[in-house]
């Protein structure tokens, strides 16, 4: 079944939504200067409020950074108790071995380079990090941006490069959609932030609509 991962919280009542509703990794943005931004000291106190009110399996927490020290990042795992890091910027494989928990690695994909050269390109980044122990995410690019924006890319290009690989699904994903590109890309996971809010904030009735869906499509 495919996994679902929900990026973006800010709120307590979010994170138990998604939690309840099944969802397997939440995000939490650490990014500065984005609009989904958490402190570390707001994400361990969501994530602390999180544990008390819900005991059943737990899912595992994802922090969200991009081209930050490794120190820092390191600091905010340990504070927070993150399972996994979401590396969004350019960090390459030296600064993964740096990172002391598992990693999950942005690959943009970039919709007009469907090109030979640029899917070849693509696929040797993502096996890069598979060969490393770690997850790759494809996520639409957009120049300038980091990422969640909000927009699909072709998914016909995510079925090639991802192979038989261990991949997440990201970029412009709804509750609409979700069941096309589980059933196109047979991802391990799908990650959507901006598909689950409305005028910025996260949605209750598209949470719990987005993990029904996609869990319900691999089935």
């Amino acid at each position: 079944m495919t996994k679902v991962k929900i990026c973006g919280l800010k709120k307590l009542e979010h994170a138990l939504i998604a939690t309840e509703t099944g969802a397997s990794f939440l995000g939490f943005v650490f990014v500065e200067g984005v609009r989904r931004k958490i402190s570390p000291f707001d994400a361990n106190e969501l994530i602390t409020g999180l544990k008390e009110r819900y005991t059943g399996d737990f899912p595992k927490l994802v922090g969200l950074f991009a081209n930050q020290a490794s120190s820092y990042v390191n600091q905010v795992v340990s504070q927070c108790d993150l399972d996994i890091v979401q590396l969004c910027g350019d960090e390459g494989p030296e600064y993964w071995s740096s990172i002391n928990c598992s990693i999950i690695k942005q690959v943009k994909m970039d919709s007009e380079g469907k090109g030979r050269d640029e899917l070849s390109h693509i696929k040797s980044q993502v096996d890069d990090i598979t060969e490393a122990g770690h997850t790759p995410l494809l996520d639409s690019y957009e120049r300038g941006a980091l990422g969640g924006t909000g927009k699909t890319f072709d998914w016909s290009m995510a079925k090639l490069v991802s192979g038989h690989q261990q991949i997440i699904l990201a970029g412009g994903l709804t509750s609409d959609n979700v069941n096309s590109a589980i059933k196109t890309v047979q991802p391990w996971a799908v990650d959507v932030s901006s598909g689950v809010e409305t005028d910025g904030q996260k949605d209750e009735l598209k949470l719990r609509n987005f993990i029904n869906n996609a869990l319900n499509a691999s089935k």
